[in-house]
């Protein structure tokens, strides 16, 4: 079972590879002819998103 304590740590390392990969992936994209996006802001944070499947795969448990 996972403490409060080791959920926040996976969150904060999910969190700050975000930020990073983020600022990095800006540099490297291509710039878009002016398209209008279509695409709503998720509810869930990328972080929060990522912290789910890694303690899920962390776990000892398989039902989710």
């Amino acid at each position: 079972m996972f403490t409060p304590d080791k959920i926040i740590e996976i969150f904060c390392m999910a969190d700050d590879f975000s930020k990073e990969f983020d600022l990095e992936a800006q540099t490297h994209q291509i710039e878009t002819l002016n398209k209008k996006k279509y695409h709503r802001p998720s509810r869930m944070s990328e972080s929060e998103i990522m912290t789910i499947p890694i303690g899920f795969h962390l776990g000892t448990f398989r039902n989710f």
